[in-house]
């Protein structure tokens, strides 16, 4: 008597049972996370993770963040031209040193941008969209001073900025505003910290607020202006502490 074999995976036992031959299943593979390398580097600039002078190696970078070295090539790129990184010759890329000229200039430009965005978000945006803001630039923004919470004081300006960017609707102005921004970071922080500096930055902020609750845009736009001015006047007088 012969017996008869099926095809494929199946087979019988002598019970009558059919079988089912286990399949290979192929390894699941987990999802690579893309990195984006020019993204995280800003970061680490603007936090000072990465002071000015900081060597960038392209070779120990690719280690790091696991992607080839083209790949950091383009960061690194990316980065020069938004005016954060430098290819020295010889040394290759490192982290931008601003000097005194540059800071003023940069804060001229802001002057200006943040003056604008300033003006067209109170033009656009409805009555009351300023509550919020102004609160927060009450009693929680002093309690932040009070307790050393920089972190929370900085978020604050953050939130004031990003609200205002959004509200004014300009595109261009927000590109070229978050262009510099990144690259006085830390000068901002670390001018906030000079005695009575950040106290008077508040009470700045507060007022222009306000003018932006009443929706006087000129006048809202005069105070940022002036505000501005004399936070660069600021770091003028103390450039050998916050540059």
């Amino acid at each position: 008597m012969s017996s008869s074999r099926t095809q494929g995976s199946a087979g019988s036992s002598k019970s009558g049972i059919k079988l089912v031959r286990p399949t290979v299943k192929q390894a699941v593979k987990p999802a690579v996370v893309r990195v984006d390398v020019a993204q995280e580097l800003r970061r680490r600039i603007a936090n000072h993770d990465l002071p000015p002078g900081s060597k960038l190696k392209e070779v120990d970078l690719s280690i790091e963040f696991g992607v080839p070295r083209p790949r950091i090539r383009e960061a690194l790129s990316t980065l020069e031209e938004r005016g954060l990184v430098e290819r020295i010759p010889n040394k290759g890329a490192v982290v931008m040193r601003l000097d005194l000229a540059q800071v003023m200039s940069i804060y001229e430009a802001r002057e200006a941008l943040e003056g604008l965005c300033v003006r067209l978000a109170t033009e656009r945006s409805p009555k009351g969209h300023w509550d919020e803001l102004c609160v927060l630039f009450g009693d929680p923004m002093i309690g932040y001073l009070r307790a050393g919470d920089f972190d929370a004081f900085m978020a604050g300006y953050e939130m004031f900025r990003a609200r205002v960017f959004d509200a004014a609707k300009s595109e261009v102005a927000q590109d070229m505003l978050d262009s510099i921004l990144e690259r006085t970071q830390m000068i901002i922080r670390r001018s906030i910290m000079l005695s009575g500096r950040a106290e008077r930055g508040l009470e700045q902020h507060r007022a222009v607020l306000q003018a932006m609750q009443r929706g006087d845009a000129a006048e809202a736009e005069r105070l940022r202006k002036l505000s501005l001015r004399d936070a660069a006047e600021c770091i003028r007088q103390y450039h050998k502490v916050v540059i």
